[in-house]
């Protein structure tokens, strides 16, 4: 059997066992999902009044800022489901059960590309529920043309990679679960000073840059633009610079790590 083939095939054997195991233990996966979808509930129906005013002239309604908010809670939901990456690496990691790996006969690369493909399908399962309470509760596309949906479920597949190959490197850089966690944070932290809840044109002056510059608020402009006809500007490249690049950065970060401990 070619190298290749092996490597697929082993790869294949890990992706079925992370998935095994998220099944097994729900619980980490449905606390994290529940932060985004909680959010989404809270915003709209406890402060959609109060943060519609930001919207547009101000007069938007609440069916308004579901279509405004929608697209920024999926890209969120991405952020919370791969700390459930970073968790699961590192126990990977403490409990042994990589050291065990590296005595079989297997690709070592399957083992992190197991993880990766893995987190991507829960990101993208749990996407599709987020965007499951969306529709039900008033968020309408009816604008996009298929090519548009094509290109936004291609935003969502390269921005889950990206985080999940930094949750990765988080995960393999942590001593423990509770720290892997905690490191993780930033993912859950960063869309909430992102234009995911108000517009980054009525944040103070001084930290629009920080709000406007990161990497959601372009990959959010981005996903609005293509579900709702808004303008998408310079964030389209914005975005895909700052997928590419975390997806570069963290991947190569996880192999130095994965390669330098022998354990």
């Amino acid at each position: 059997m070619s190298s290749p083939t092996l490597a697929l095939r082993d790869s294949a054997t890990m992706l079925r066992r992370n998935l095994l195991h998220a099944r097994r233990y729900p619980s980490l996966t449905l606390n994290l999902l529940l932060t985004p979808v909680m959010l989404l509930l809270l915003f709209v129906y406890i402060f959609g009044d109060t943060m519609s005013a930001g919207i547009g002239d101000g007069g938007a309604d609440r069916s308004e800022y579901i279509a405004y908010l929608v697209p920024g809670i999926l890209l969120m939901t991405i952020g919370s489901t791969t700390i459930g990456t970073a968790v699961s690496v590192t126990t990977d990691m403490t409990e042994g059960i990589i050291a065990r790996f590296r005595t079989l006969a297997i690709h070592r690369g399957s083992v992190l590309v197991g993880h990766v493909v893995g987190s991507v399908l829960k990101c993208l399962m749990s996407v599709l529920l987020v965007a499951a309470v969306g529709f039900a509760i008033g968020f309408r596309s009816t604008n996009a043309t298929a090519l548009e949906w094509i290109a936004a479920l291609g935003l969502l597949v390269l921005f889950s990679l990206a985080l999940t190959w930094v949750a990765v490197g988080m995960g393999l850089s942590s001593p423990n679960a509770e720290a892997a966690s905690n490191n993780a944070m930033p993912l859950i932290f960063l869309p909430l000073i992102s234009s995911t809840f108000v517009p980054v044109d009525a944040m103070p002056g001084w930290f629009r840059p920080i709000a406007e510059y990161q990497p959601f608020t372009p990959a959010i402009e981005t996903l609005r633009g293509l579900l709702l006809g808004t303008e998408i500007g310079h964030n389209g490249w914005l975005a895909v610079a700052w997928c590419l690049g975390l997806a570069v950065l963290g991947y190569f970060w996880s192999k130095s790590l994965f390669d330098r401990d022998p354990a």
